[in-house]
């Protein structure tokens, strides 16, 4: 398996992909960046037979969507400055719709992710109040998961949120899963776009399989504020350098959405019921 770990890449235009099924070992996930520098740039794409989340990072944008889940003008959102400094905003925007943005307030910074969709699902806008904002895990383990767009919103296959650790904690831990249907498990691919605080800090990803796997591979790597992980498979824990706040967007895509539809290894799901 080629490795699953994207260094940062420099900007390509308004938008920089980071990845899709083209190149790597994905089948659903196309995740790339707006970056907006000069309020006369715009963005405009049509979404064909793919749904797709806006969330955005920083700076404020109006966002104009016309197509079969109804029309749409979401002027001025986005909130924060950085995505260390408060909730997020998201668009959610089905298949066979045309959108256009615009830059309000610059530099401004969103991801997008697609996904191929089967069905017309309505155009939703999610205020950062909207959000469902949980502090999961506890001791050394304990962060702050955010969903965006979930149970909250109709789509087809996406599911898109964020996850602050604070420095030094571990996340997606205990180790967990989603790669094969069975009563816990929804068979699901993902993708972490990171970002780092202060911004010269690491974190550590490590993707592995199973024992009994028979494909089997196990990857560790080192990321930085930009870089990006491909997860089509096994168990991700992920842990932030001392002194370094660690954030990461997290898209889930799968034949059906179920958040929280994945197990823990079972050598390391002991911790659960210790509290440090």
């Amino acid at each position: 398996m080629p490795s699953l770990h994207l260094p940062a890449r420099p900007r390509a235009g308004v938008y920089t992909r980071i990845c899709s099924p083209r190149s790597e070992p994905l089948r659903h996930i196309e995740l790339g960046m707006l970056s907006i520098q000069d309020p006369a740039e715009e963005w405009h794409t049509e979404t064909g037979e793919r749904e797709m989340v806006i969330d955005v990072f920083s700076g404020k944008c109006t966002v104009r969507i016309e197509g079969p889940g109804g029309n749409a003008h979401f002027p001025e959102i986005g909130i924060r400055p950085t995505v260390f400094a408060g909730k997020p905003t998201l668009v959610y925007v089905p298949r066979e719709s045309r959108v256009e943005l615009f830059a309000d307030q610059t530099p401004l910074t969103a991801a997008v992710a697609f996904a191929p969709a089967r069905e017309v699902h309505p155009t939703a806008y999610v205020h950062p109040e909207e959000t469902v904002v949980k502090s999961v895990g506890h001791g050394n383990w304990r962060r702050t998961v955010i969903t965006g767009v979930g149970e909250n919103v109709r789509a087809d296959r996406l599911m898109v949120g964020e996850t602050v650790n604070p420095s030094g904690h571990w996340s997606s831990y205990p180790p967990h899963k989603h790669d094969a249907p069975s009563e816990s498990e929804e068979p699901m691919e993902e993708v972490y776009l990171f970002r780092v605080d202060p911004p010269g800090g690491f974190g550590i990803q490590r993707v592995y399989t199973p024992p009994d796997d028979p494909e089997p591979f196990d990857e560790a790597v080192v990321v930085q504020d930009g870089d990006a992980v491909v997860l089509p498979r096994g168990y991700h824990p992920v842990v932030g350098a001392p002194g370094y706040r660690l954030f990461y967007l997290w898209v889930l895509a799968g034949e059906s959405r179920r958040y929280g539809a994945w197990s823990d290894d079972p050598r390391h799901a002991w911790v659960k019921g210790k509290r440090a």
